[in-house]
């Protein structure tokens, strides 16, 4: 029988988190959950990787993910004493490939609904670097010599109309439509446009644009609960703004992922991104502030930093109250938004009945095309509303949800709803029975459209 080298790397790991093998297992399996995969291991599987056995390639990064997030930083195969993986085998683990390319190849993957699940199954890392504006705005550009095709401004006003009309679909109809039609108009448009030859200034341009398409591709692949995805577009979203020198478009990437860390409940993380979005932002207007504070003010609130968390509420506020009343397809943030903030604020901190209160404020304000923000601002007040006892209410919040949800298809909404059938297994009033069996009719209708 042939004996196995103890991982020493692995051990000098374990040590430095300050864990027993227990410890690394449920914090294995709690990665594992977050990303939709079996979790499973237990302490006896962390004693067989100390003693020298190789977890299956599976495995492997959830350990590393588990232990960067107690580390602090990233980790390595290398330091855990295990082989790289091979790149170009996984969609979510780049190999050597410049910013435009790896675009590509992520939504190649994700317009194939057999790559996505692969795609889907990647780990969102609460530990990974995020590099400096300035850092990618001092990045050589690829020269697009020897390219045939030429674009000009006409080219960067259809990828900036596709981005809105996208958007649109996304607020109407759910993101489970808008975001294929976003990857394919990355990969079969954008992409090539990007390799194109073109003036400087034209260039600079198309690259912000597809920064702005990129953001709101990760934006939905995250709120669609796809995280790894969601963090991979994101990042791309972040070097295409760098190379672009749009300062504006970074850090609104910056704060979509605070929002990504905040909804993972990575309170630490949420708030130091929220913080880094906003010492990045170019002297703006008001609604860019009352953007970015917003998310401090809901990342502050996560820590338990009260005073921090109420202060920057009043700051978002009193921006938004100088800003004008247009409204942004991307990066948009109004009354709807801010209420939003202070109800994820007042619930962060404990408050339920204010954070009912706020969420109430946020969708009477909200515009009738965001059925999918309201399904998702309705869905969670309902659940509060349940928490504070209050039955009749949160029926009737329900079928408020039911009336957006039956027109979307979103896994957020579809979150939501498995929400509202669990707790309403044994309903103990006429409204809930008869909101039961509505309930039932539209997941039937659903399951065989």
């Amino acid at each position: 029988m042939t004996e196995r080298t103890p991982n020493t790397g692995l051990a000098a790991l374990l040590a430095a988190t300050g864990w027993t093998q227990s410890q690394l297992a449920g914090a294995v399996n709690r990665v594992a959950r977050e990303a939709g995969r079996p979790g499973g291991c237990d302490k006896h599987n962390v004693s067989k990787w100390l003693g020298g056995t190789v977890p299956r390639a599976a495995v492997r990064p959830l350990v590393l993910e588990a232990l960067a997030r107690r580390l602090g930083r990233p980790v390595t195969y290398a330091e855990a004493g295990w082989p790289p993986p091979v790149a170009g085998s996984d969609p979510a683990v780049p190999g050597a490939e410049d910013t435009v390319e790896g675009l590509v190849s992520t939504g190649r993957a994700d317009m194939d609904p057999a790559r996505r699940t692969v795609l889907a199954a990647s780990l969102y890392s609460a530990a990974l670097p995020v590099p400096l504006f300035r850092d990618l705005s001092e990045q050589t550009e690829s020269a697009a010599t020897g390219r045939t095709t030429r674009i000009g401004p006409g080219e960067v006003a259809t990828v900036r109309t596709m981005t809105e009309r996208i958007a649109g679909i996304l607020d109407e109809l759910g993101g489970a439509h808008a975001r294929p039609m976003a990857a394919a108009f990355l990969v079969n448009t954008v992409g090539p446009w990007l390799r194109a030859s073109a003036s400087g200034s034209v260039r600079r341009s198309m690259l912000a644009a597809a920064s702005d398409l990129v953001y709101l591709t990760g934006w939905m692949a995250m709120y669609e609960r796809d995280h790894g995805l969601g963090q991979r577009y994101y990042l791309q979203a972040l070097e295409l703004a760098g190379a672009a020198e749009d300062h504006v478009t970074y850090c609104r990437t910056l704060r979509g992922m605070a929002l990504q860390a905040a909804n993972l409940k990575h309170g630490r993380r949420a708030l130091e991104l929220a913080d880094s979005a906003a010492e990045a932002a170019p002297a703006g207007g008001p609604r860019l502030h009352a953007f970015l504070a917003g998310q401090q003010a809901h990342g502050a609130a996560l820590v338990g930093d009260r005073r921090q968390a109420f202060a920057r509420l009043r700051e978002t506020e009193a921006a938004l109250s100088r800003a004008d009343d247009r409204r942004d397809h991307l990066g948009g943030y109004d009354l709807a938004a801010y209420h939003f903030h202070v109800s994820s604020v007042a619930y962060a901190l404990g408050d339920v009945p204010a954070s009912v209160r706020a969420m109430q404020d946020s969708n009477r304000v909200r515009p009738p095309v965001e059925r999918q923000g309201r399904a998702h601002a309705t869905g969670l007040l309902a659940q509060r509303q349940m928490e504070m006892g209050h039955m009749d209410a949160a029926c009737e919040t329900w079928g408020r949800f039911l009336d957006d949800y039956e027109g979307l298809s979103s896994s957020r909404a579809d979150e939501h709803f498995d929400v509202l059938a669990r707790r309403l297994r044994s309903p103990r009033t006429p409204a809930a029975r008869e909101l039961r069996e509505r309930a039932a009719d539209i997941a039937l209708r659903k399951a065989t459209a």
